[in-house]
């Protein structure tokens, strides 16, 4: 295993998840997005300049954290063998406002809120169920959005360098 100071190691492993979105030249912001074999329209509601054929961006990574947090407690209630019945989840996004400086001064920068509301279904006891809820607060999607992740935009028309 490299060390954290071994170039090899802030090295990113190949990518397993690939999205392509290309415009579809249908209203002004409409996409078409590209998962592999799959594909979806993605768009923005009129209020926000799209033709609202689709979903926007933040709702898609509100699918994305729905999704996730539902698969991980689906699997691991499979693994113990617990009799859970369905998982919905329902996650809303808002924007935050910047909290003030200590000085009083207006804070800098919007912050994101990511609301995860996670019924159960089934005959369950509590201790599974408090469980359940433990591991649903540690999906990778969340613990993606929460640790924060690097985003490099580059030219795409452009060979990759070595």
């Amino acid at each position: 295993m490299p060390s954290p100071t071994d170039p090899a190691a802030s090295r990113p492993s190949p990518a397993p998840h690939h999205a392509r979105a290309t415009e579809t030249g249908i209203g002004p912001l409409q996409n078409r997005i590209e998962f592999g074999a799959h594909q979806l329209l993605a768009d923005e509601p009129g209020t926000l300049g799209g033709g609202g054929t689709g979903p926007g961006p933040y709702d898609l990574l509100c699918a994305a954290l729905a999704a996730c947090t539902s698969m991980t407690v689906r699997l691991f209630a499979q693994r113990k063998g617990w009799s859970l019945e369905q998982v919905s989840v329902e996650v809303t996004h808002v924007k935050l406002t910047p909290i003030p400086a200590a000085d009083g001064s207006p804070g800098t920068g919007v912050r994101d809120r990511f609301e995860v509301a996670v019924t159960l279904f089934g005959g369950l006891e509590a201790e599974q169920r408090s469980r359940l809820m433990d591991v649903a607060d540690h999906c990778p999607v969340h613990r993606t959005l929460v640790a924060g992740a690097e985003v490099e935009v580059r030219d795409g028309s452009r060979p990759l360098s070595a």
